[in-house]
């Protein structure tokens, strides 16, 4: 009687869960966990044949709370949602957080701009700064630190005060609680935000097969894009984000 009754339960959680739209995210969560298996999803840079979407169309389904309107220049930023956890806590996603209230705010990435007038073939380069720390961050991550170097410039051209309409921090441009789960305290602090930043590029490298481009992607765009869409998802912004640092990091390749 006990085993039915238990049978019974779990019958009605399982309804419930595919009826508020969570087996999607239990089915990402399985795949994460089985990463280390035979079964662990390979990905290969490619760019998504979805077609080119505004980030608009790619949030249809859920209707913007911001008490401001959308304008042709929010459309052409990354969007980045805002909301208040049960426990009062703010946090942010890249992702609409389902019957959550939110507010959508707008992430000003350096080379996510499609109007941007730079040569980034020609533009100068800071072969120099902060050499000792991002040397530091590539051996204890196992990155190459041309790349640290190039995901910098992309994300705040070194500007180590760096702060975003989304909050976004540092360097290497961390949300709040992602700074919080690599252990980064201040973000504004050279060493913490370039050491949280490579852990965390390295941990995309890890999840997409060592693809310097998918890993790039998922860093500007959020990983569940470049496993919804099987590749490099199909922003605007994130096309010419990936594009740019491929760009940089050919350049910081070569001796200065």
């Amino acid at each position: 009687m006990k085993s039915r009754h238990l049978l019974w339960c779990g019958g009605i959680v399982s309804f419930l869960l595919w009826f508020s739209g969570m087996q999607l995210g239990y089915a990402q969560i399985v795949a994460l966990g089985t990463e280390e298996g035979d079964s662990k999803p390979h990905y290969k840079a490619s760019y998504s044949t979805a077609g080119i979407l505004s980030n608009a169309s790619a949030a249809h389904s859920i209707p913007s709370l911001s008490s401001s309107s959308s304008s042709k220049g929010e459309d052409n930023q990354l969007k980045v949602y805002q909301y208040k956890q049960e426990n009062g806590v703010t946090a942010f996603s890249d992702h609409a957080p389902g019957a959550t209230k939110y507010q959508v705010l707008l992430y000003d990435c350096y080379a996510c701009q499609l109007d941007s007038s730079l040569d980034w073939k020609k533009m100068p380069l800071f072969s120099r700064d902060y050499d000792e720390l991002i040397n530091h961050a590539a051996n204890t991550h196992n990155l190459e630190p041309a790349l640290i170097r190039a995901v910098i410039h992309a994300e705040s051209a070194f500007n180590v005060f760096a702060l975003s309409r989304s909050g976004a921090m540092g360097l290497m441009q961390l949300m709040p609680e992602t700074a919080k789960e690599l252990g980064v305290k201040n973000a504004f602090k050279p060493e913490q935000n370039i050491d949280g930043g490579a852990k965390y590029l390295a941990q995309m490298l890890k999840r997409f097969d060592g693809d310097i481009d998918l890993a790039c992607a998922a860093y500007n765009a959020g990983p569940t894009n470049v496993t919804h869409y099987k590749g490099i998802p199909p922003y605007p912004e994130t096309q010419a984000y990936v594009k740019r640092v491929r760009i940089l990091l050919e350049r910081y390749r070569k001796p200065s």
